[in-house]
């Protein structure tokens, strides 16, 4: 069940497709999608996204792209 629903995510989200260094990436945000969709309070999720990202410094293109406090997902070759 959770590889079709994989191959339609990236099917229908990600239309340019996947490169081998952001895989890792991608198939993180398909498994928290994939945990949350019976959530009851998405409301309470977005809420406190919001409640957290204003308590923090904003992130420089730098951090979002490699975070200094972990290593890049390099897949196993």
């Amino acid at each position: 069940m959770a590889a079709s629903q994989l191959k339609r995510w990236i099917d229908g989200t990600l239309h340019q497709g996947i490169s081998r260094e952001q895989l890792g990436y991608y198939l993180d945000e398909f498994t928290f999608r994939f945990n949350r969709r019976t959530a009851r309070s998405r409301g309470l999720l977005f809420y406190r996204l919001l409640q957290q990202a204003t308590k923090t410094d904003p992130a420089t293109l730098k951090d979002l792209v490699i975070p200094q406090d972990s290593d890049p997902r390099p897949l196993h070759e």
